[in-house]
């Protein structure tokens, strides 16, 4: 048997027990490897297994570490929240027998036509271009439909700053960023994709 027809299946009944549409801007995203959904109540173990590592936390801006007991949770019903103020979508592998999160992508508008993104990925799978996958594949499905997006990667973390440019993102500047793992402000480089 084929087994990329059957990956392709897999995907193809992923997405539509997910319920996705085409004018849904949170629908499920197919991306080569991969599906990327809606956080879902179970995703809870996997975020706290994969942020417990100090170096997954420490490559983000919010999340602290250790992970305070709950704060998984709390962030899984903040993303399913209808109100929330950012979409996230899991890196699901599940249809190929990996995981059903190996890390998260996010948008977040901070204005009509301008959005943020941002991702992190369990160490476990650094260096296996599921990161860089999963950036392009929210950036060609553009949910916010925005014209411009931005990202930032902590200087002392060239994986993910490779990862936004080789997902299209350009070099902006340097800045700085709060980050509560660290409890410090730490230098930061700037990207912006413009979308055309």
């Amino acid at each position: 048997m084929d087994q990329s027809n059957l990956l392709a299946d897999d995907k193809t009944e992923a997405l539509r027990t997910a319920g996705a549409t085409q004018s849904d801007p949170y629908a499920p995203i197919p991306a080569g490897r991969f599906v990327l959904r809606p956080l879902r109540a179970s995703d809870a173990g996997l975020i706290r297994h994969y942020t417990a590592d100090r170096r997954v936390a420490e490559g983000t801006r919010a999340i602290p570490h250790p992970l305070p007991p709950g704060a998984a949770e709390q962030y899984v019903a903040r993303a399913m929240a209808p109100n929330r103020t950012e979409d996230v979508w899991a890196i699901d592998t599940s249809a190929s027998g990996l995981g059903e999160l190996l890390g998260v992508v996010s948008l977040t508008r901070i204005e009509p036509e301008q959005s943020e993104l941002g991702f992190w990925i369990g160490s476990g799978f650094w260096n296996t271009g599921f990161a860089t996958e999963a950036v392009q594949a929210l950036v060609k499905a553009n949910p916010h439909n925005s014209r411009t997006l931005f990202a930032e990667a902590f200087q002392d973390n060239p994986g993910s700053a490779k990862v936004l440019t080789n997902a299209g993102f350009a070099y902006l500047g340097d800045a700085e960023s709060w980050s509560v793992a660290r409890d410090a402000r730490v230098p930061t480089w700037t990207y912006l994709r413009k979308m055309t």
